[in-house]
Order: C-alpha cells, then structure tokens, then sequence
C-alpha cells in the first residue's frame, strides 16, 4: 500500500469536493476554489486608508484579472470597515467582470476578490443612501473602457456629496481631461440627490477602446475663462443660488479681473432633484486646453456668502501654484496614466495623500510593469509615469 502524507490526503479530499460540489456551489468548494489562487494581500490602512485603496485596487484587479485580499479596510476610521458607498462599489466591479467576493458586507475589514472577464451590458448599483454615485464612476470607468462592448451604467445615490467632487466635476472637468488619452463617454443626470437620502441617479454610457493614450500636460498657459454655476434645489430660495455666485465672482475678479468669469445660478426643477440642496461648481479654462475646478456644497450651518467664498478661494489655491490639474483630478490619472502606451507627463501642485496613495496601490498590483516618478519642479510638482500599454484581450 501507498503511504500518502497528511497533507496530500487533505490536498486530494478538498479537490473532490470541488469537483463534486461544482453544480451545488458547495461553499466550502468556493473558498477552496479561491484560496488556492495566488492572492494579493492590499492592506486598507495605509496612507490614506479609505476608499481610494478600494477603488483603486478593485479596478486594478478586475483589469488585470489579479486575485486580491483587502485587509484592514479602513481601520483608522471612527466606524471601521466597509460604509455602504464602498460596499456597492465593490459589488458594482463583482459584476462587471462576474467575480467573486468574500465576507464583503457593511462594517467588514477584510475582503476578498477574484474578478471574472469584463462583459458588455446595463449594470445597476444604488448606495441606498446619499454616498456619492462620482466614487462609483470613479471605480467602475477603468473597467468599461476594456470592456468587449458597449456599456450602460444606472447610478443612484448622491450626486452632490460631501468629501466626493460633484457629478458636475465629472462632466466639466474630467470629462474633457481625459479625452485627451481617448476616452470618451455620456453622462445623463436623471434627477440630482442631496444629503441625507440621496435619491440621485446618473447614466452613463461607455465604448471600449483598444489602449489607452498617455497624456503630457506640462504647459498650462493662461486663465482664459471661468465658468460655472450657482444652484439651489427643494425648498430653498433661488437667492441663495444668486449669493453664491456673486460673492464667488467678487472673490474670483481680486486676481482675475481682466479675465471673464461667467457663474449662473438656477433653481434645480422639482422633477430633476430628490430633497433640498444647494451648492457651486467653478471651472478655468486655459489657453493650452487645461480645466480646473473645485466646488462648494451648502450646509444647514454655512451660510450663502461663505460656500461661494470658500469655492472661489479653493480655485484660486489650484490657480496658484500653475499646476495643469486640479487637487481632485490629480489622484484620478494615475490608474489611467498606468494603463496607457507609453509615457505620461502631468504637472501639478502640491502631491496630495489620495495621489500617493494611488501611486502605492498601483505599484502594488503591476510590480515592474509600471514605474512612477515624481520630481520637484519649482513650485509644482511633475508625476511621470510609463505606462504598461493595457489591451483588453
């Protein structure tokens, strides 16, 4: 007789039970199927320690097909672990490409991952709450671009939320931005949603690209123009909209006054907004084709005048330093400055903590294939990066 050891025995009975599990979908089967596969350890607590590693590292491993493990998910928080806004974004990338999650559920530390192939389709995510449908986008897009055919995306949640740029960012600054690498897609917003229900929903429509074209934005010219709105929605006064925007004109026109600075304020139509809202989106525009925007959200606490003063002093921060991207869309091109054929060039301000967590988890998934570097230039900052030219196979 043939002496087997221990482990082999335990080896060999564990792969009859996946093979004899397959139909019933034995659980025991499905961890065993993903356990033996080499997994990524992405640990949740590093510099940022929030949702950018999520997101980063869910689009990464949905892409290149990489099985991950996130550990200690958000563990410095005062309510550790998965929020709801993370949760449907990880499940949002789960059936993108068919995938599997583990132990992914609202307070969990750690998860695990294996993502399936990217499909064409309609996909639904609703945070359930007012997180913001812009952090799903921000997850979800990566992924459709490689995608074997069109895409539709149903979003519902906040569209104007707190610590997320505003659906407006996306359709007046990353939008224009990033076709500049060949991306292109339509973003409907069905009806806005505010703090504390939400309610929002937003379309989007994608096509797949081959690869990704690498970006150099190193000149970013002169503020030829600054554009945005003011809005208000629900009950409140349409004055309120008017405050803002002539208090961030005022603000705006201190170092800008020869320049034109056009900011409208609406009244959002009953039918097109969920609850009550206000808030400002500002944009400048440069003679080199550079967007740069920031935004203030209204609160029962701040009055008009101070949203208005605090978007306008905010741009006015991104204007300074000469940087050719904002705060908000600097962190966003690194997964795609990755993906690209080639080398890609952005100057910036000052490098914020979402970047450099962007830069680590990235890093962390493609090894070798990718190499960032970022060098101080007077008073901006250049990230270079060659990128692994990605084509969906």
């Amino acid at each position: 007789m043939i002496q087997c050891p221990l482990t082999t025995i335990v080896q060999r009975g564990l792969e009859r039970i996946v093979k004899a599990s397959l139909v019933g979908q034995n659980p025991v089967a499905q961890r065993y199927s993903i356990i033996t596969k080499t997994m990524l350890e992405v640990d949740g607590s590093i510099k940022e320690g929030g949702g950018q590693i999520l997101r980063v590292a869910t689009s990464l491993s949905c892409i290149f097909q990489k099985p991950i493990q996130i550990t200690k998910i958000r563990a410095g928080r005062s309510k550790p672990g998965l929020r709801p806004q993370h949760l449907t974004g990880l499940e949002l990338v789960a059936n993108l490409c068919h995938g599997q999650l583990q132990n992914a559920h609202i307070g969990s530390t750690d998860v695990n991952f294996t993502p399936g192939h990217l499909k064409q389709g309609t996909f639904v995510a609703d945070t359930g709450t007012a997180g913001s449908v812009c952090l799903l986008i921000q997850v979800a897009l990566p992924c459709l671009l490689f995608a074997d055919g069109p895409c539709k995306l149903l979003l519902k949640g906040g569209t104007n939320a707190e610590f997320a740029p505003p659906i407006d960012y996306f359709d007046m600054v990353f939008q224009p931005m990033v076709a500049k690498m060949g991306i292109h897609y339509s973003c409907d917003i069905k009806r806005r949603g505010y703090f504390p229900k939400g309610g929002g929903e937003v379309q989007i429509m994608t096509t797949p690209i081959k690869e990704l074209q690498p970006i150099t934005l190193l000149d970013r010219g002169e503020v030829i123009n600054i554009t945005g709105h003011a809005f208000v929605a629900g009950v409140l006064p349409i004055r309120v909209a008017n405050i803002m925007a002539d208090i961030a004109t005022r603000v705006l026109k201190t170092q800008y006054k020869n320049i034109p600075v056009n900011i409208k304020a609406y009244q959002e139509p009953r039918n097109k907004a969920f609850g009550n809202g206000s808030g400002i989106v500002l944009v400048a525009e440069t003679s080199t084709g550079c967007c740069i925007g920031n935004s203030s959200l209204g609160k029962r606490e701040l009055r008009a005048e101070d949203v208005g003063q605090k978007a306008a002093e905010q741009l006015l921060d991104d204007l300074k330093h000469g940087g050719c991207v904002d705060e908000h869309l600097q962190d966003q091109l690194i997964i795609l400055m990755a993906l690209a054929a080639g080398k890609s060039s952005v100057r910036t301000g000052p490098i914020t903590l979402h970047t450099e967590t962007a830069i680590h988890v990235t890093q962390l998934l493609l090894g070798n294939q990718v190499k960032f570097q970022v060098h101080k230039d007077g008073d901006t900052n250049v990230i270079e990066c060659e990128g692994v030219g990605f084509t969906a196979t």
